[in-house]
């Protein structure tokens, strides 16, 4: 009998629905909301107001797309952390209503854990055990995957993703949210060269971006006060730098990772993971390297239910459940 699971993303401001048949993903469908915009950041309210009026239609056109009617569901997958409690609550909420009234399993997903298991939608699907970089607006983290279920984090950001310093240094730039995407467009056309700022020297392989963000934020004012028309005269050398030196900063610590624990297949995810500097940096230190690297579709970079489905999916394979008695939460630790 084919395993067919429903699944719902609703941690953060992207509403998504995707149905999955046998590890093979049927639909993957995404309501953003544009809403955040004028406000330079998320708010976290008209989030959840935004993700009660997006949650059915979405479902629905999922169900449509994929062509399966919800009686076929063998399960229904959801993310319950980490992200926002109240955009959590919508999707856990309608969760559990429709597997109550569908009578079939709830399977909880930890959200950082299905961007990793995003390289498992698509091939080639690296080889376990393997590195992971996951970067995101709020996350930033070295996971050492040893099976599909079985991950351990080795190394994090102990204050602001990398995702989070990229935006930050957008706005310092006069960029609209979110700022990462608009750093790396600018970027493409910069010399990555042209200006430096501080890095963090930090053990291990924990990361800290805020002394970055700090140094780029005098940096500018001291020009500025030089010469109001510096960011505009140099956006895209601005932008280039300050990319290079988050990646730097990023690649350096997975590269001490991989040579501790003597690992050559090396696997980066999350929202950031999309960008074509962090791309491209990865893939010329993996030459080095001998790497076997993997990059996930862009689609399945950002927010989104199908990677949540393909976590959903090989928990139902272990009939790892839960009851209706589940909340979200707000902090979940991968493992």
């Amino acid at each position: 009998m084919s395993i067919i699971i429903l699944s719902i993303e609703s941690s953060c401001d992207e509403t998504s629905a995707s149905i999955l048949k046998d590890g093979e993903v049927l639909s993957n469908i995404v309501a953003t909301q544009d809403v955040h915009k004028e406000f330079g950041g998320v708010v976290p309210e008209l989030a959840s107001r935004a993700h009660q009026q997006n949650i059915v239609p979405v479902v629905d056109k999922a169900l449509i797309e994929a062509g399966v009617s919800k009686e076929y569901l063998s399960a229904i997958a959801f993310t319950r952390g980490p992200g926002l409690l109240g955009a959590l609550i919508v999707g856990t909420s309608f969760a559990k209503a429709l597997s109550l009234g569908l009578d079939i399993p709830l399977i909880e997903v930890n959200h950082m854990q299905a961007h990793i298991l995003a390289h498992f939608i698509d091939e080639p699907k690296p080889k376990f055990p393997f590195l992971c970089l996951t970067v995101s607006g709020g996350h930033t983290q070295i996971v050492l995957v040893k099976s599909y279920l079985k991950m351990e984090v080795i190394g994090q950001t102990i204050d602001d993703a990398a995702g989070e310093a990229f935006d930050k240094s957008a706005k310092l730039l006069g960029m609209d949210y979110p700022g990462g995407p608009m750093i790396d467009k600018h970027a493409k056309l910069g010399n990555s060269n042209r200006f430096k700022f501080a890095k963090s020297r930090i053990s291990g392989y924990d990361y800290s971006f805020s002394g970055v963000k700090t140094s780029f934020l005098y940096f500018l004012k001291k020009e500025i006060k030089e010469n109001p028309k510096f960011i505009e005269e140099n956006i895209n050398d601005l932008a280039a730098s300050i990319q290079k030196n988050i990646v730097e900063v990023l690649v350096d610590k997975l590269e001490k990772a991989a040579s501790d624990h003597n690992i050559t297949e090396i696997a980066i995810a999350g929202g950031v993971s999309a960008n074509s500097g962090l791309r491209e940096h990865i893939t010329n230190v993996a030459d080095k390297n001998n790497w076997q690297t993997y990059f996930p579709a862009l689609e399945y970079c950002t927010d989104n239910a199908a990677m949540i489905a393909v976590a959903g999916y090989y928990k139902f394979k272990e009939n790892d459940f839960v009851g209706l008695d589940v909340t979200p939460l707000a902090r979940m630790p991968l493992s």
